[in-house]
């Protein structure tokens, strides 16, 4: 190539990945991101591990605001700060990669020094005076933050250093001030890990808590990695982990550990935090790919009282909070012609449906972003954009027509996309089907609005997937009302 075309080209270049970088700087400041302190039991099981690989993937979209090693029933007298500080290392060696594919993560320096220690007992015998901790200490510094953002704790064990926080705020706070301060936490527990569980859920009756209470087997987190009969459960086998997040794919990969007793447990606390479209954690009864929750006092007579619980007792609730939530799911599948998708032959309806339903789509998220830890921008595969044509909340009147319209949904890859639009009723009152009158996978399709004679809402979720490698996937949820 000629000198003064090779200096143009290069200048045309360097343009594009300015005009590219100045684009991902801009979205990484207009995203409202979710803060997070996460309370680890690590090294008690492998999935601790597994998890914090997948969470540092997602350091440009969540604002994480504390690491904190914790025990658990599973692990009561010791805590492995340095073990996650092995992670954060780790993800420092890929942190400038994963900034070429996507802007806004921060430093591994960065990381590090939100890395706490925790209550080093177990339980509500380690809770009172005394018993500060620096990882106690350090959510009481983040939420007292002029900050009005909520804060999420996300508890992977036991979540006693969250209880002795609570315990001094209470001791030193006025009621006002500790109700301000309260209002501000959103808490999802894995299971109750030690008995300050069921102590926090009954003293700070105010606490926005998720939690499922009783026998793990129950519980809406194992969705996540629970073989389904009559699915295709490929993305959770060992194999898929190992060709997709283990082998080849740098330093992070390399630190992620077999599965023990069950792949990333602790990954659901954290997952509807993912800005994708779907994910509304502020509203756990809509659902997203942390499962769906809704808020109840649910009764002793329900819960699984002898399952696996590693030994902390089963006791009766006292008040309502977000817990386990049915779907009813027939899935869509893949057509070798004709229409490009129907719906399959086998349907499903139980707590753990609202978690798996969602579980290709997220581990095909995970394995994309595993990529961008090695490999350049355009090597990798990045999520479509949809966009509505429309407002994201309409209302339509008895019996009228509507178009659903995602008009300008555009791919940063220039990918084919496909769409899918589909009715969930569970996050709406209206629990009627709703049927699309042209075919489903259109981005503009045709209903009919139900007769009604009081108002009523119901929700429709459009899907897009690119075609690239791996598939990704993104939604935008249209609230709908329907009035007499």
């Amino acid at each position: 190539m000629p000198l003064m075309k090779q200096h143009y080209f290069n200048k045309t270049i360097a343009i594009i990945f300015a005009i590219m970088s100045l684009y991902q700087n801009i979205r990484a400041q207009q995203l409202q991101k979710n803060r997070a302190i996460i309370l680890s039991d690590i090294e008690a099981d492998a999935d601790d591990q597994q998890s914090f690989i997948r969470l540092f993937l997602y350091a440009d979209v969540i604002d994480i605001k504390g690491l904190v090693a914790t025990t658990s029933v599973h692990q009561k007298n010791n805590i492995y700060p340095q073990s996650i500080q092995k992670i954060v290392d780790a993800y420092g060696k890929v942190q400038p990669n994963l900034e070429r594919n996507e802007a806004g993560y921060p430093s591994a320096d960065k990381l590090s020094a939100l890395i706490k220690k925790g209550q080093p007992g177990y339980g509500m015998s380690s809770v009172g005076e005394g018993k500060d901790s620096e990882g106690s200490d350090w959510i009481i510094k983040v939420l007292e933050e002029k900050e009005e953002r909520p804060l999420w704790i996300c508890v992977w064990g036991g979540p006693n250093t969250l209880a002795q926080a609570l315990v001094k705020l209470k001791n030193t706070k006025s009621t006002g001030e500790l109700n301000r301060l309260i209002s501000k936490l959103r808490v999802y527990t894995i299971s109750d890990q030690d008995d300050s569980g069921i102590w926090l859920r009954n003293t700070f009756p105010n606490l926005f808590y998720i939690v499922s209470p009783g026998g793990y087997s129950k519980a809406t987190w194992t969705g996540i990695h629970t073989f389904v009969q009559g699915i295709d459960n490929t993305t959770i086998s060992n194999k898929w982990i190992a060709d997709n997040i283990q082998e080849h794919h740098g330093p992070m990969g390399a630190l992620y550990w077999d599965v023990a007793y069950g792949m990333e447990g602790d990954t659901p606390s954290f997952l509807s935090l993912i800005p994708n479209g779907l994910n509304a954690p502020e509203h756990p009864n809509w659902g997203g790919w942390g499962g769906r929750y809704e808020y109840y006092q649910p009764n002793l007579s329900d819960m699984d009282v002898n399952g696996f619980t590693g030994g902390v007792p089963v006791a009766a609730e006292t008040r309502p909070f977000w817990t386990n939530a049915s779907d009813s799911f027939t899935p869509y599948i893949y057509n070798p012609y004709g229409r490009a998708v129907k719906k399959d032959t086998v349907s499903f309806n139980d707590n753990k449906v609202t978690l798996w339903r969602w579980r290709d789509d997220f581990q095909n998220d995970f394995t994309a972003r595993m990529n961008w830890t090695t490999k350049p921008y355009n090597e990798c595969n990045h999520p479509p954009v949809p966009n509505l044509g429309h407002a994201d909340e309409i209302t339509v009147k008895s019996g009228m027509p509507f178009i659903l319209d995602a008009s300008g949904t555009t791919d940063p890859d220039g990918d084919n996309l496909s769409y899918l639009w589909f009715q969930y009723k569970e996050a709406g009152d209206f629990q009627k089907d709703l049927r699309i009158g042209s075919a489903e996978n259109l981005y503009r399709v045709f209903l009919t609005a139900p007769v009604v004679n009081k108002r009523e809402t119901t929700q429709f979720l459009l899907r897009v997937t690119d075609k690239g490698r791996p598939p990704l996937s993104r939604y935008k949820r249209v609230i709908m009302h329907f009035v007499p």
